[in-house]
């Protein structure tokens, strides 16, 4: 068991992170998804901010979009979430700055033209990265 342990530990550092995309739905949504978030459920302690409630409002705005993109803070594998989308079905997008900004780009650039594909790939290259919450706006 411990041989097991230390060869997992050392093949770590030979796995390449760009390659290590988390969870997303290549395609737009077949069925009907699961509610955002909205009206009265984004206030409480998880919106203090008001970047909070505006991430999830963009959210609520773009849901096909966000089901086709990847989330960077990897709540696929400790909460199974299957895309960005799942992160604003309940309180997790508001607590995680990873969520909020991918959301707030994913929104600014479906406003710009670029389709959930473009989206996808900038999201992979960490263009979401500089996103201002603090200025987010509709």
């Amino acid at each position: 068991m411990a041989l097991g342990l230390i060869t997992l530990a050392a093949s770590a550092q030979w796995t390449n992170p760009s390659e290590d995309v988390p969870a997303y739905n290549a395609s737009a949504p077949t069925r009907t998804l699961p509610p955002v978030l909205s009206g009265d459920q984004l206030t409480g302690v998880y919106f203090s901010h008001p970047y909070q409630v505006i991430a999830y409002q963009m959210a609520a705005k773009i849901p096909a979009v966000l089901h086709q993109q990847p989330c960077y803070c990897h709540c696929d594998r400790a909460l199974k979430h299957n895309s960005l989308h799942s992160c604003f079905e309940g309180t997790h997008g508001a607590a995680c700055s990873t969520c909020m900004k991918e959301a707030v780009y994913a929104y600014q650039q479906t406003k710009l033209g670029q389709t959930p594909k473009e989206i996808r790939a900038g999201i992979e290259r960490g263009d979401w990265v500089n996103v201002d919450l603090e200025k987010a706006a509709l």
